[in-house]
């Protein structure tokens, strides 16, 4: 079962079908239904609030949310107490993305670099440690969920930080983080067993526009993957693998993901997530040679053995993005999306739908996620430009330079 809607539900949802799983979904908000749809059978949460006596009816070997708002819900608990295996953090160890202060404080406690950082109980309060800096900082909300009331927004400068600190609203506080520049990469990790497993070095392109331009979307118009259970750039060595005694003392499990950007030569940790990078999620259980086999052992704290597909090494993931996108006050028509030629890669429906024709719509601000896998980067870059563009869509676009710039890791 595969909690989620969108994009990253349809893709994880047939990548795990592919593997011989038989696959449902449990469709978590009100929109992004028609992808997930096409995988597997799907119940809708305003049909059914609680998710628990799905499992009771038709037992599940693992459970994948696609976010951390399940642990919002009232019925997170009972869910939990189900038994049945879960690829997420749970308890203390969920409190690593939902608390941005807690990542802070255990880098200092085992010695990891960090951005200079602020957990400010109010906006003057932010307005006199950003004065008093006069540097710029990155704007956060201190809780993590969907429904934050601020998500982030990268100033460079303290006049920048200043000015949207006074249009921010404050209701759970203000966390401000350092801003380092642009060299940030990711790494996704598996925990099991107290140990950590490298999977991928990843690159999410998160500014709107060509050139990096425009402001940080609410989530990423492309990336890149790469298998690297070597950890070739030393980004787990470097800050998962010192957090060894918290995740064994919090019974950690699941997966791991560190956002870091290069300063001074040295990586400093932006965040931690506990759950499948959104561009990165399908890209990796592509590029695993028995992705269900693995994920289900994780879920289990069992020993893992990590061992890609032979000819596949990297990914890369593009969004269509749909009228308005990024700024997602701004609405369009339900205009018809396209499909020029048959697809060669994966094509993962985001915020579409089907007219009783059968004919595709967009619905929403993210129509699709076109992802593909290769042996070389500039393979995998291709073939997702090539697909991407027998997709048409009134008012839509997507970036043309992923791959260009932020490539290797440590690259502006």
């Amino acid at each position: 079962m595969v909690l989620g809607v969108g994009a990253f539900t349809h893709g994880l949802m047939t990548c795990l079908r592919d593997a011989g799983a038989s696959v449902r979904g449990y469709l978590t908000r009100d929109y992004g239904h028609y992808g997930p749809s096409l995988a597997g059978p799907c119940h809708d949460a305003a049909r059914h609030p609680d998710p628990t006596p799905l499992l009771a009816r038709e037992p599940a070997d693992l459970v994948v949310p696609m976010s951390i708002e399940w642990a919002l819900k009232p019925w997170a608990q009972r869910f939990l107490d189900t038994g049945t295996p879960f690829l997420c953090a749970t308890g203390e160890a969920l409190k690593l993305e939902r608390e941005r202060d807690l990542g802070r404080q255990l880098c200092r406690r085992f010695g990891i670099p960090f951005p200079a950082a602020l957990f400010a109980k109010n906006r003057a309060e932010a307005e006199a440690f950003v004065r008093q800096s006069g540097c710029g900082f990155v704007i956060k909300n201190p809780l993590c969920a969907p429904t934050s009331p601020i998500h982030t927004i990268a100033c460079e400068t303290a006049d920048e930080t200043l000015s949207w600190l006074a249009e921010v609203n404050d209701a759970e506080g203000i966390f401000l983080q350092e801003y380092l520049g642009r060299r940030e990469v990711g790494h996704i990790a598996l925990v099991s067993g107290g140990e950590v497993h490298s999977l991928v070095t990843n690159q999410e392109y998160k500014r709107a526009f060509d050139g990096n331009l425009g402001i940080v979307a609410g989530a990423p118009l492309g990336g890149l993957v790469e298998a690297d259970a070597d950890d070739r750039y030393g980004l787990a060595r470097q800050l998962l693998h010192p957090l060894k005694p918290w995740f064994r003392q919090t019974n950690f499990r699941g997966p791991v993901q560190v956002t870091a950007m290069q300063r001074d030569g040295r990586w400093h940790v932006l965040e931690y997530n506990v759950r499948l990078g959104v561009t990165s999620g399908t890209l990796l259980a592509r590029l695993l040679a028995d992705p269900l086999d693995v994920f289900l052992r994780a879920a289990r704290d069992e020993p893992l053995t990590v061992r890609f597909r032979p000819g596949r090494r990297f990914g890369c993931s593009l969004t269509l993005a749909g009228y308005g996108y990024p700024f997602v006050q701004i609405a369009g028509p339900r205009v018809p999306v396209r499909i020029t030629a048959p697809f060669t890669c994966d094509v993962w429906w985001n915020e579409v739908a089907a007219r009783p024709d059968g004919a595709i719509v967009a619905t929403g601000h993210r129509i699709a996620d076109v992802c593909a896998v290769a042996e070389t980067l500039p393979a995998a870059i291709a073939q997702a430009y090539e697909n991407i563009g027998r997709l048409r869509c009134l008012g839509g676009y997507y970036r043309t330079d992923v791959g260009a710039s932020l490539w290797p890791p440590g690259e502006e």
